[in-house]
């Protein structure tokens, strides 16, 4: 029995290795994001068990949310990596990658990659429902998601882009805070 259980541990491992790498392979193109699936797993982790989310969900988040942006792949570089604002044509091909992301999962079977659907879809959605790409507000976005775009935006605040300098937490939380149900989940940022 003791090798079954083995066995099943290293296809767990395998598998959550497997989702992690393909997450560093989208974000592989931007140096300044490499490592940001990383940490914003973490938080994901973070927010999820200070919501006291079942153990198993939260380990289930944490694993899956490294694919949040794996639709990016179908996004040109020269929009990807663009220092500066986006003009309105490159920001609508920008605005693809979760529809592009939930192509790419849409025949997953796995609870962990049926999750990364959902969040690769609505993570870009917003509280009040001016998000994308379906618009949708409040409880109709998946928990996840919700949860993942708060993680995503903290991040993105506080680290280097090739399109702004890092804030300090200080100044990302005052962000945070504006976009209290407007942009965020009241409950989530709580």
């Amino acid at each position: 029995i003791s090798e079954l259980t083995q066995t099943q541990d290293d296809l767990l491992g395998a598998r959550a290795e497997a989702i992690h790498v393909l997450g560093v392979a989208c974000e592989y193109r931007d140096d300044d994001t490499a490592v940001h699936i990383k940490r914003m797993a973490l938080y994901t982790r973070i927010v999820a068990e200070n919501m006291g989310l079942d153990n198993s969900y939260v380990q289930l988040l944490e694993s899956a949310a490294p694919m949040h942006d794996i639709g990016k792949i179908g996004v040109p570089d020269s929009i990807l990596l663009k220092p500066g604002k986006l003009t309105p044509d490159e920001f609508r091909i920008m605005q693809q990658h979760p529809g592009i992301g939930a192509r790419i999962l849409s025949t997953a079977k796995s609870p962990m990659l049926r999750e990364a659907y959902d969040i690769a879809l609505y993570h870009h959605e917003k509280w009040d429902g001016t998000g994308y790409p379906k618009g949708i507000a409040g409880e109709e976005i998946p928990v996840s998601a919700r949860i993942v775009a708060l993680s995503d935006v903290f991040d993105a605040l506080t680290q280097k882009r090739c399109y702004k300098p890092a804030f300090s937490i200080e100044k990302s939380m005052g962000i945070i805070e504006e976009g209290i149900g407007k942009h965020f989940d009241p409950a989530i940022v709580e």
